[in-house]
């Protein structure tokens, strides 16, 4: 009670500063905005803009449309990733737990060994190899039974078809969140030129279990072009990769990363190939199942803070991440790893933290690659003025990618020389940027920028011109 005590003058502020914000509705964009605007074709009715103080003690510099409820395609994953610091604290990290069931002589665990998927968003290879070679430590090379994977901490995690938002379902941003999520249920594979073998030698990470991946593929002559289409690869069999043309011997080594068509079994393939590269044998199956009630995990395996993982959800925008956390909030509030428990913990966050002077967000799954979640500009500027006065700030902050620096701002330094750090936005029909921008006079503000419609992707210049504008205050 004493931290909401001290949070709700600054929040009255907030509220009172941003009601001023409908008075300026019709005011006039900026001139290098509004020529950038016609530049580019986009009638100035389909954005939505707004610079206002971070510390929300002064009127809005800009507010244009600014209660008009948008799609924020990413920009949503400052919602998710703030109420994430907000409720689990920078330094929450997800466990995976491992089980032994049976006795272990000889390097035979004479049973089953289980391990429960409970959200980790980040367990890439090289943690599934530590985390295997934990269990090698144990004392086990062989399990004469099954391995198990347990994926239930995420209930009715349904797969969806990996095609159906923008029919790339070879894109590993399409992958759907699952309680062992490993390695974003992708395959990378690397070809790097023979000359004197006229091949190039195809390597796979991981390895997939009972998947037949080709070794090698023939070189072709000509320019590197579309390497890809060369290729000619065929993923209609789930049980095999088949090349049926070749790699242009110009390209030298090209790595391409690609979602493995059977998501549903990618982490039990993946244990699978991983554990026999490393010298495991499994008596029996690789297969899903429970943990019998009672059995206590021989250890738990720890994934790195929240404060690290949310920097590779907004820096590079990674959507199966930020769906993680999503499903976390509602698993850790609710007691529920569902959409819907997600959406409850979210909304009852919000109302508590962010308040209900604006329209409350519309929320589906936390990550902005959805066509049906909403936020006005008011309300996510709002929610980045009490995120700037709030504890974790510096963690938010430093996850943001910075203009001209990193992540998905690394080519977008601003023409001014000042500074930003921006959560960029894109979908088919949306685009913008969100967040802090630091003005030459020393103050900072929030800055969010969002189009909606058919061309929404040509406003790049127009948004580049608003951050300037807005870091050139003095």
């Amino acid at each position: 009670m004493l931290f909401a005590t001290r949070l709700i003058p600054p929040l009255f502020v907030c509220l009172a500063a941003l009601a001023s914000a409908s008075a300026f509705a019709q005011q006039a964009l900026p001139t290098e905005v509004e020529a950038a605007l016609a530049r580019a074709k986009v009638s100035r009715e389909t954005v939505t803009m707004l610079v206002i103080d971070a510390d929300g003690t002064r009127p809005p510099r800009l507010a244009w449309r600014s209660q008009v409820p948008v799609n924020p395609a990413s920009m949503m994953k400052l919602v998710t990733t703030y109420a994430a610091l907000d409720l689990l604290g920078p330094a929450y990290s997800w466990n995976t737990p491992v089980y032994v069931e049976g006795s272990v002589s000889n390097g035979v665990l004479n049973g089953n060994l289980y391990i429960k998927g409970q959200g980790d968003p980040k367990l890439v290879l090289e943690r599934v190899w530590l985390m295997l070679r934990h269990v090698q430590g144990l004392g086990i090379t062989t399990v004469s039974g099954d391995i198990v994977v347990d994926r239930s901490a995420f209930e009715n995690t349904v797969e969806n078809d990996p095609s159906a938002f923008d029919g790339e379902p070879l894109r590993p941003y399409n992958a759907s969140p699952d309680a062992l999520l490993i390695n974003f249920k992708s395959v990378n594979m690397t070809f790097a030129p023979d000359r004197a073998g006229q091949i190039a030698r195809v390597s796979y990470e991981p390895p997939l279990a009972s998947v037949a991946m080709p070794p090698t593929v023939p070189l072709m002559p000509g320019e590197c072009g579309d390497w890809r289409t060369a290729l000619k690869t065929d993923f209609s069999d789930v049980n095999r990769i088949r090349f049926n043309g070749g790699f242009p011997a110009a390209c030298g080594e090209k790595s391409w990363a690609v979602a493995y068509g059977d998501p549903r079994t990618y982490s039990l393939r993946a244990l699978g190939g991983m554990w026999a590269e490393m010298g495991g044998r499994v008596g029996g199956q690789m297969r899903e199942g429970r943990v019998p009630a009672g059995l206590k995990p021989a250890f738990e395996f720890g994934s790195p803070p929240l404060a690290e993982v949310i920097r590779d959800i907004n820096k590079y925008s990674n959507n199966v991440m930020a769906q993680q956390v999503f499903l976390t909030i509602g698993l850790t509030q609710k007691n529920r790893g569902t959409f819907e428990a997600s959406r409850s913990a979210l909304g009852q966050w919000w109302r508590d933290r962010i308040g209900t002077g604006e329209a409350q967000p519309v929320f589906e799954n936390g990550s902005g690659l959805s066509r049906d979640e909403r936020i006005s500009a008011a309300a996510l500027g709002k929610m980045l003025q009490v995120a700037w006065r709030s504890p974790v700030m510096p963690e938010l902050m430093s996850s943001l990618p910075a203009s001209g620096v990193d992540g998905t701002l690394k080519k977008r330094a601003l023409r001014s020389g000042g500074a930003a750090h921006l959560k960029t936005g894109t979908l088919r029909d949306a685009s913008g940027v969100a967040g802090y921008v630091h003005g030459a006079s020393g103050r900072r503000y929030v800055l969010v920028a969002i189009a909606n419609g058919e061309n929404a992707g040509a406003t790049r210049a127009a948004f580049d011109a608003l951050v300037d504008w807005a870091a050139q205050d003095n």
